[in-house]
């Protein structure tokens, strides 16, 4: 039985329970999500629409909200949720990705009376910290060092963390936790930070990241902060004929990486679930708002996990069914 299946069937045994339930008070729940042509969101969107299943059948409903460009970042996202907040929903998932911009119109919400979970970015401390209910997520300093460790394991000395959002608090986290992971076996990790209007533009981020290992041939790794960023940066080592000795890792995943982790010529993904932290965040706050359950595991991890030769195939049949 697939996800899907069991979701419809849950949907539908909820609506039959809940044929006395009116809309009025029923959840109405809004999501901030990125942006359209961003592989990974897309995912998150899938898990929308599963949980949506569920919320509807209890007369509820889910609005997602997405970023039209990632150029005018921290703004924009204070926007949609100040949209969320103007729309009078009940509740909001919402990624903490720029703390400073986000945390005093998050706060706004729950003084509004809605219910907040934090969502792909935050932790269990900032959602207590801004009354939010849980955070659903991966812990990305966590998942970071998972990273900077499997390059260590494998040998690499000297990694490139590649940012191509500087300044959000979850990537931050990202390349520290690689630094740090990989310090505990000698090697070293630096960052390179990108303009964020070069997130998305493959051919700036291959010349910046071809220049950079052309200046130093002692960088033996890579890491970028998103599947799409692995795309360039496999483009940038060839065009800097370094492959073969810059081994590449990334977090999160699309065909293309996992059909280079397939074929040897990427080492790794770091996995983390966007499916499950969208699902599990929409249905968790529709349950807390329309029954009043909660959850007493705090924060919700989704990840991280390795994706790399030794499970490759088992990946694959995920992403067949839609869900990885």
């Amino acid at each position: 039985m697939t996800i899907l299946t069991c979701i419809t069937r849950l949907a539908t045994a909820a609506a039959i329970l809940t044929i006395g339930v009116t809309a009025a008070s029923a959840a109405n729940i809004a999501v901030v999500g990125g942006k359209n042509d961003d592989a990974f969101w897309n995912k998150i969107k899938k898990g929308v629409d599963d949980a949506q299943l569920v919320v509807a059948a209890n007369g509820g409903s889910v609005n997602y909200l997405r970023l039209q460009t990632y150029d005018n970042f921290a703004p924009d996202v204070v926007q949609l949720i100040q949209t969320a907040i103007s729309m009078k929903v009940d509740g909001l998932v919402i990624p903490n990705w720029v703390p400073e911009s986000e945390d005093p119109v998050i706060k706004q919400a729950v003084e509004a009376g809605i219910k907040v979970i934090l969502m792909n970015a935050g932790s269990a401390e900032k959602a207590k910290e801004l009354g939010a209910i849980n955070y659903v997520g991966s812990d990305e300093y966590i998942a970071g060092v998972a990273g900077g460790e499997y390059f260590g394991q494998h040998g690499q000395k000297n990694v490139v963390c590649v940012n191509t959002l500087p300044g959000t608090a979850n990537i931050e986290s990202r390349c520290k936790g690689i630094a740090d992971g990989i310090a505990k076996s000698g090697g070293k990790s630096t960052s390179l930070p990108l303009p964020s209007s070069s997130f998305g533009d493959p051919n700036a981020v291959a010349e910046a990241i071809k220049a950079t290992l052309l200046q130093d041939p002692t960088i033996d790794g890579l890491a970028t902060i998103s599947a799409g960023d692995a795309d360039s940066a496999a483009i940038g080592i060839q065009q800097a004929d370094r492959i073969g000795k810059v081994h590449l890792g990334s977090f999160d995943f699309s065909e293309s990486t996992l059909a280079r982790i397939k074929n040897k010529e990427q080492a790794f993904a770091i996995d983390q679930q966007p499916y499950l932290q969208s699902l599990l965040s929409v249905t968790l706050l529709a349950a807390h708002i329309d029954f009043g359950t909660d959850l007493p595991t705090r924060p919700v991890l989704t990840g991280p996990g390795i994706v790399d030769a030794s499970n490759i195939n088992a990946t694959l049949a995920g992403v067949q069914k839609g869900a990885r």
